[in-house]
C-alpha cells in the first residue's frame, strides 16, 4: 500500500509532533520580539509607544487578511518547497529589520512578516491535528501550543532584557532569523516532496477581496490608535481613516454576499455558539489589556527596573500554566462550558477588584504575588476552551471562516482594549491631576508647608532660593502627577471589575452555550 504521509517513513510519531511544534512557533517569535512591552521595546526602536502598537496590529491585521487566501498558495505548490521558501522568507524579513531605521519601511516589513507568518499556518496546523485521534489528545495539543503563545510574553521579554544589558537589539533579530534556519532545516530532513492537497491555479486568487478586507482592517486599527492622540473625529485626517475604513469593509461584506465561491463564508455567523465565542474573545482581550497598567506602575511608579518588571512576568506565566493544565483537566471531564466561563472571568475579575487595592506610591512584590497569578490562572484557564468553543461549532466545510472568527475577535480585542486604556487614562489622568493641583496650588495650609520644607531641603543641598522653589514645585507636582495615574488605575480596574460581573451574570443566564464541544470536526482549525 502506498506511504502518502508528507513525512519521511524513519521519522516516529513523537519527533513529527515536535517538529510541527517547533514550525508554529515562529508566530510567538514574530509577535514576542515587540509585544512583550510595548514602551521598554519603543523606547530602543525610538518611536511612540503607540507607533509600535500600530506596528504590531499591521502585522496582527495583514495575517488576519492573509489566512483568506492562504489556501490558494499551500495547495499550489508541494508542501515541502512551499514552507521551506516561506521560512527562509521569514529568516530574511527578520534580519532585514534590524537595519530598517525608517518608521514607514518598518510597517511594510511588518506588513510582509504579516503574509508570512499567515503563509504556513493552515498547513502545518493541518498536519499537526491529523497526528491527534482523540478528543484528550486534542486538547493536550491545543494546550501546548497555545501555552506557548501566551508564554511567548515573559519569554522573549527576559531575553529582550538580556539581549539589551549585553548587546545591541540587532543581535536579538539576528537570532530570531536564525531560528528560521532551523525550521528550514528540520522541514529539509523531514518530509517527502509530493503533494498533500489538490493542485489549484493561483488565478483564482481573489485578490479584490483581499486587498478591501486588509485596507479596512489596517485603516480600523490606524483609527483606534492614533485617535486619542489625534483628537477622534475632530480631525479630518482620522474621519477620512474611518470613512475608508467603513466603505472598503462594506464593500468586501457586500462582494462576499454575491460572488459563489467567497473567500468568507458569512453563513458561519448564523451559529450563536460562533457569534457568543466571537463576543467572549473580544471582552476577554479587552480585559487582558488592564494588565498594561500594571506593567506601566511598575516601571513609573514603583520605579522597577527593567530586569525586575522581566522576572515578576514570570509569575504570571506559571499562572498561565496552572490556568491551561486545570482547563485541560475540566474539558478532558467534560464539563460544562458555562462552567468554566464563568470560573475563568472570576478570577480575572479578583484580579481586578483585589488590585485595586494595590495601587499605591510602593508596594512589595509580595503583595501582588497572589492576584497576578490569579490573573495569569484566568487567562490560561479560558484560553483553550474559548478558542475550543469558537472553532468547533460549525461544520467542517466552515472551519477556515470560524477560524477568521477566533482570530478577529483577538485583533480586535487587543486594538480596541489599547484604545480604550489609552483614552480611559488620558481622561482620567487629567481630572485627576486637575483636582489634585487645585490643593497644591490653593491656599492649603499642608500643601504650603510641604512646599516650604521641600524648598528648604534643596537649600541645604546649594541651591538658589530661586532654583530650590522651582524644584521643589517640580518635585510635588511629579508627585501630583504618580497619584493621579494610581487613582485611575484603580477607577479602570474597579470599572473593569464591575463589568465582568456582569458579563458572569450573563452567561450564567445564557441558554445558547452548549455544555460540550465537539472536537473532531474537521482537519483545519485557525486559533
Amino acid at each position: 500500500m502506498e506511504d502518502k504521509s508528507i513525512f519521511k517513513s524513519w521519522v516516529p510519531k513523537w519527533a513529527i509532533i515536535i517538529i510541527l511544534f517547533v514550525c508554529l512557533l515562529h508566530s510567538m517569535i514574530l509577535l514576542g520580539v515587540y509585544t512583550s512591552n510595548v514602551t521598554y521595546a519603543a523606547s530602543f526602536l525610538d518611536i511612540e509607544p503607540e507607533d509600535l502598537q500600530f506596528a504590531m496590529c499591521v502585522t496582527y491585521g495583514t495575517l488576519l487578511a492573509t489566512i483568506l487566501i492562504e489556501s490558494r498558495f499551500s495547495s499550489f505548490f508541494p508542501a515541502k518547497n512551499y514552507l521551506m521558501a516561506v521560512y527562509s522568507l521569514i529568516g530574511i524579513t527578520i534580519v532585514s529589520s534590524a537595519y530598517i531605521t525608517s518608521f514607514p519601511v518598518f510597517l511594510l516589513m511588518r506588513v510582509a512578516e504579516g503574509i508570512l507568518m499567515a503563509l504556513p499556518v493552515i498547513t502545518i496546523r493541518q498536519l499537526l491535528i491529523e497526528q491527534f485521534n482523540t478528543k484528550n489528545a486534542i486538547i493536550i495539543g491545543f494546550s501546548f501550543y497555545y501555552g506557548a503563545l501566551l508564554l511567548s510574553t515573559p519569554f522573549i521579554m527576559n531575553i529582550a532584557v538580556w539581549f539589551l544589558d549585553h548587546y545591541d537589539w540587532k543581535y536579538m533579530l539576528y537570532v530570531s532569523g536564525g531560528l528560521q534556519v532551523l525550521n528550514v532545516f528540520l522541514i529539509l530532513v523531514t518530509f517527502r516532496g509530493h503533494r498533500i492537497t489538490k493542485k489549484i491555479p493561483l488565478y483564482q486568487i481573489d485578490w479584490m477581496s483581499y486587498f478591501l478586507v486588509l485596507i479596512s482592517i489596517l485603516c480600523g486599527a490606524y483609527f483606534f490608535v492614533y485617535a486619542e492622540k489625534k483628537y477622534w473625529l475632530q480631525s479630518s485626517e482620522m474621519v477620512l481613516i474611518l470613512m475608508i475604513s467603513l466603505i472598503t469593509g462594506g464593500l468586501f461584506i457586500f462582494k462576499e454576499r454575491l460572488v459563489k465561491r467567497p473567500s468568507f463564508n458569512f453563513e458561519v455567523l448564523k451559529y450563536a455558539n460562533l457569534r457568543i465565542g466571537f463576543l467572549l474573545f473580544f471582552l476577554f482581550y479587552i480585559s487582558r489589556a488592564t494588565l498594561s497598567l500594571c506593567h506601566s506602575a511598575m516601571f513609573s511608579i514603583w520605579n522597577w527596573d527593567p530586569s525586575r518588571v522581566a522576572g515578576v512576568q514570570y509569575i504570571n506565566g506559571l499562572g498561565n500554566v496552572i490556568g491551561l493544565v486545570l482547563a485541560a483537566f475540566f474539558l478532558m471531564k467534560s464539563v460544562s462550558t458555562k462552567i468554566i466561563f464563568m470560573i475563568g472571568f472570576t478570577l480575572i475579575a479578583i484580579f481586578h477588584f483585589w488590585f485595586t487595592f494595590l495601587f499605591v506610591p510602593d508596594v512589595a512584590l509580595s503583595d501582588i504575588i497572589i492576584p497576578y497569578i490569579l490573573q495569569g490562572i484566568g487567562v490560561g484557564f479560558l484560553f483553550v476552551p474559548l478558542i475550543l468553543f469558537t472553532t468547533s461549532s460549525v461544520p467542517a466545510n466552515m472551519a477556515v471562516s470560524s477560524g477568521i472568527v477566533g482570530v478577529s475577535g483577538r485583533f480586535w480585542g487587543s486594538t480596541i482594549g489599547f484604545c480604550v486604556m489609552q483614552n480611559a487614562m488620558v481622561f482620567l489622568n487629567k481630572k485627576h491631576f486637575l483636582k489634585l493641583s487645585q490643593f497644591v496650588t490653593g491656599e492649603n495650609t499642608e500643601a504650603q508647608q510641604t512646599i516650604a520644607s521641600t524648598t528648604q531641603s534643596f537649600i541645604a543641598k546649594g541651591y538658589s532660593a530661586d532654583n530650590a522653589n522651582v524644584l521643589a514645585m517640580k518635585k510635588i507636582f511629579g508627585t501630583v502627577a504618580k497619584q493621579s495615574t494610581l487613582l485611575a488605575d484603580m477607577e479602570i480596574y474597579t470599572i473593569v471589575g464591575y463589568g465582568l460581573v456582569v458579563l458572569i451574570i450573563l452567561i450564567a443566564c445564557n441558554q445558547h452555550l452548549r455544555q460540550t464541544m465537539t472536537l473532531v470536526k474537521s482537519k483545519i482549525w485557525i486559533g
